[in-house]
């Protein structure tokens, strides 16, 4: 008797662990069912416009014929050809315009007196579109690579440099005079204080940062380019193929989501401290 009332707890604690995974177990698939349904939703959206015959298959091509011509160019290997090409564009241009503004973002986001002297002529350049520049790119460098990689350098530099700047100078300062107290040195200081509290608005600057290198990547390869997806869109567009340029659209939003992903587990990775 005593045997069976001491095992009691025991089943009611599996009973309990249980119960508290089942609901973990729904809401992950509940989530991930939430996640599925927009793009459900756009993907019988898109049957019903074209299976209707609300527009013709010149207009906008049925999914399935989408995704025969993406099949047809990912054998060949042309598409793969076209993604790579505009990804080391990317990847390189991004790279420069992150090189420039980290530096450039610590030293205005430490110094107001440096904020105050350099900011209006950020402002006065910030508005102006990056593909206003592709006439005097293309002047200055020809229609090589540089020419585009200059117009993804300067759409991308901007949003890292005001977020980088913004997230150092928005540090508490009462963090840093803790550590300070604490004998802290300066460049502990630097690396475990400042530059760990401004990880999330480097962050949201890598992501504006990326968005605008793709914005400004097609629009170069639409003007001065032999390969890369914009190239493949411009062609499409000059051929009258309408699947192909859902193509290269498509395969944009693949790769800007697969980077995502990887921001994201970065991110992550970076702040799994907090």
């Amino acid at each position: 008797m005593e045997n069976t009332i001491q095992s009691l707890p025991h089943k009611g604690l599996r009973t309990s662990r249980r119960g508290r995974l089942l609901p973990l177990q729904a809401k992950t698939w509940i989530r991930l069912l939430t996640k599925l349904s927009g793009l459900s939703a756009l993907l019988l959206i898109w049957f019903l416009i074209t299976g209707l015959g609300l527009v013709t298959p010149a207009q906008w091509p049925s999914p399935t014929a989408t995704l025969q011509t993406m099949a047809h160019m990912l054998s060949d290997g042309s598409l793969v050809l076209h993604a790579l090409s505009s990804l080391k564009r990317v990847v390189f241009g991004f790279g420069v315009a992150f090189a420039a503004a980290l530096p450039l973002g610590l030293l205005l986001g430490s110094s107001r007196f440096l904020r105050d002297a350099i900011n209006p002529v950020i402002e006065l350049f910030r508005p102006i579109p990056p593909l206003a520049f592709i006439s005097l790119a293309i002047l200055w460098l020809g229609i090589d690579e540089w020419s585009k990689i200059s117009i993804i350098i300067y759409g991308a530099f901007f949003p890292l440099l005001l977020n980088i700047t913004g997230g150092i100078s928005q540090v508490d300062p009462v963090h840093v005079r803790a550590a300070q107290s604490l004998g802290a040195r300066k460049s502990h200081i630097f690396y475990y204080v400042t530059l760990r509290a401004a990880i999330p608005n480097i962050m949201i600057g890598i992501r504006s940062g990326m968005g605008m290198a793709f914005i400004c990547l097609v629009g170069s390869e639409l003007i001065a380019a032999n390969e890369g997806l914009g190239f493949l869109i411009q062609e499409g567009r000059y051929m009258f193929r309408t699947d192909q340029v859902l193509v290269g659209m498509i395969t944009i939003g693949i790769i800007g989501f697969l980077i995502n992903v990887l921001l994201t587990a970065l991110e992550k990775a970076l702040l799994r401290w907090k």
